[in-house]
């Protein structure tokens, strides 16, 4: 079991589907990006710059994107609980899993013009 498997591993089996669905996401999208545990969350960099993080809580699945991520989808996420570079998504409602994979794609898509490659 790696780090991530055994992070997920920790929550109630209803979150840890869902955590296991955006690790999914990330992997699909950035299948290249870095998997550690940072900050004691799940965390992926990608050409050596931050791609995204998440993590599970009791109510909610923290997502965070740094700003660039949260302020292109502003629109979209405004209605979520939301701080500088973090949303939650509260698990008494759906995952917006479209919009974590079009969050990543763009975070990807940023991290690659920045490194050139």
């Amino acid at each position: 079991m790696d780090e991530i498997e055994k992070y997920i591993s920790n929550f109630p089996l209803e979150t840890q589907a869902i955590l296991a669905k955006i690790r999914t996401i990330i992997k699909e999208i950035a299948p290249d990006a870095f998997e550690s545990i940072g900050y004691g969350i799940p965390a992926y960099k990608l050409n050596g710059k931050p791609l995204v993080y998440f993590a599970g809580y009791k109510n909610h699945i923290g997502f965070y994107a740094s700003p660039t991520g949260h302020t292109h989808f502003s629109s979209e996420l405004a209605g979520y609980k939301q701080g500088k570079g973090s949303v939650q998504f509260p698990l008494d409602k759906a995952i917006p899993y479209d919009l974590i994979r079009r969050i990543v794609e763009f975070r990807a898509d940023e991290n690659k013009r920045k490194s050139g490659k």
